[in-house]
């Protein structure tokens, strides 16, 4: 019962995140980082920390780091070192609390909860700013809340007028659909969230894309999901895989992200999600349709939801506004059956008693003018991924990628490389970015980044000169003489 539990070395990293950012001493930094784990219980009493080589290797650093490290906190106590024994938590009041609940420790989120100083934070893919278009929505609804506000306020659906405006943008698109056939989230997780909770116990069997999401696949570990996995390269969506899968595994449900998809990039033609649709149909498999970065299409054309209406397959489709928008406009939406709704619905009011009502007022406003702006950031997004595009080409000539028709990032190949290493690199150079096992539930990918080009040119063009400086360190190529140039990471700060 004593005995040290081992912790996995990829969650332990995953755990520390922008360790290395700051300024000083590696030692001292990842000590610091090991110690806020262990006094906040995220690293519990009695865990065994991964050996000092495992650890050198994954984070990219010396053996005597790790040493360094492991000495000071064995120093005030709270590291304990034995010779052919190793390295763990002690077993202190300060580490003996239980932890209830496990906390994610995928990079994405971590990426999201660390301070973006002195670095440039290529993890997150939404817009760096929201359009102009969105503070006249809310001055229209400010003006509209005194006669549409009455009652309680309290709306678990989401209010009416963004449920009549969503329906009618589906009726438009050729799908009939009614206002209480939408639900209203606190953006696309959410509603991924509440699916999840709704319709999946432990040990069910969920088909998901790998590379997938990593916002679904935590969902899906929170809730006890046995995953099976259908490839999606560089050449999209293996069809035949994904229908020999549900045929054979039976899944209870399936998560596809068919446009734009993240982080491939790929989009899946209709008639074959007509054929998606009727595969599942046929072995009552319920889809999870993703369509956030539908409407990021670089030909200009949003992209039909019309594969939806194969008549006999239960699907939910989740939409937001926070990639075509703005990311602190926090409006998702699930479309789905009237009962389901009605469930879904009843659970979202458990939690949160419904949605902020001059929030969805201001997104019922945009709702008539989102196909301009989809327009407009697409062709924003488009000049940004020629950009990042041909940064890469002339600065990294050996990294193998595609670019893509829409969406917000690249998916590159990393010839010979850990790309978990790399990223290590690269953060102690400037610039974080996600490595392909985040995006792949059984680590597979590990030669792979997510790069987004939603950043401004200036910054692409500071992260692809970072990400050459530390690919020639990862591969210790000899640069004598090369000075790395002045890099902008923010107001008023400049890291060389």
């Amino acid at each position: 019962m004593n005995e040290p539990i081992p912790w996995p070395v990829e969650r332990l990293v995953a755990q520390l995140g922008r360790w290395s950012a700051d300024r000083g001493p590696l030692y001292r930094l990842l000590a610091g980082a090991l110690c806020e784990l262990i006094d906040s219980g995220r690293l519990p009493a009695r865990a065994a920390l991964p050996p000092d080589r495992v650890l050198a290797d994954r984070l990219a650093v010396g053996r005597t780091t790790i040493v360094a490290a492991y000495d000071l906190l064995r120093a005030d106590g709270r590291l304990e070192r034995r010779q052919g024994k190793g390295t763990w938590v002690t077993a202190t009041e300060r580490g003996d609390f239980p932890v209830a609940v496990s906390p994610t420790v995928n990079p994405l989120f971590v990426a999201y909860l660390g301070a973006p100083d002195r670095v440039l934070p290529l993890a997150c893919t939404a817009p760096h700013s929201p359009p102009l278009v969105l503070a006249d929505a809310y001055t229209r609804a400010v003006s509209r809340l005194p006669t549409v506000a009455g009652g309680t306020g309290y709306h678990p659906l989401g209010h009416l007028d963004l449920r009549t405006a969503l329906a009618r943008r589906y009726a438009d698109g050729g799908i009939p659909t009614t206002p209480d056939q939408i639900l209203i989230s606190s953006g696309g997780q959410q509603a991924l969230a509440l699916l999840v909770r709704v319709l999946l116990c432990p040990g069910d069997r969920v088909v998901v894309q790998t590379p997938c999401y990593p916002g679904i696949l935590e969902l899906l570990r929170e809730a006890g999901a046995e995953l099976s996995t259908v490839p999606s390269g560089f050449d999209g969506l293996d069809v035949d895989a994904w229908t020999t899968m549900i045929k054979t595994v039976r899944p209870h449900v399936a998560y596809l992200n068919l446009t734009h998809h993240n982080p491939t990039g790929t989009t899946v033609p209709p008639l074959v999600r007509r054929r998606l649709a009727e595969v599942a149909a046929a072995h009552e498999v319920t889809l999870i349709d993703d369509t956030v970065l539908d409407e990021l299409s670089f030909t200009g054309s949003p992209s039909s939801h019309r594969w939806a209406m194969e008549p006999t397959v239960r699907l939910f489709s989740v939409g937001s506004l926070s990639k075509t928008v703005w990311g602190g406009l926090r409006v998702g939406w699930i479309r789905g059956h009237r009962d389901d709704i009605a469930t879904l619905a009843g659970l979202k009011a458990v939690h949160d008693l419904g949605g902020p009502v001059l929030e969805h007022l201001a997104a019922a406003e945009l709702l008539p003018r989102l196909d301009s702006i989809a327009r407009e950031r697409s062709a924003e997004l488009r000049q940004r991924h020629d950009h990042l595009c041909g940064e890469l080409t002339a600065r990294l000539p050996d990294w193998q990628f595609r670019p893509v028709s829409g969406g917000q990032c690249l998916w590159v190949r990393l010839p010979g490389a850990d790309a978990a290493v790399f990223a290590q690199v690269a953060m102690r150079h400037g610039v974080v970015v996600l490595p392909g096992i985040s995006f792949a539930p059984g680590g597979e990918c590990n030669d792979r980044l997510r790069i987004p080009f939603t950043a401004p040119e200036r910054d692409l063009s500071d992260a692809a000169r970072i990400l050459a400086h530390a690919w020639h360190a990862y591969r210790g190529d000899d640069v004598a003489g090369a000075v790395a140039e002045p890099v902008h990471v923010g107001p008023g700060r400049v890291r060389l």
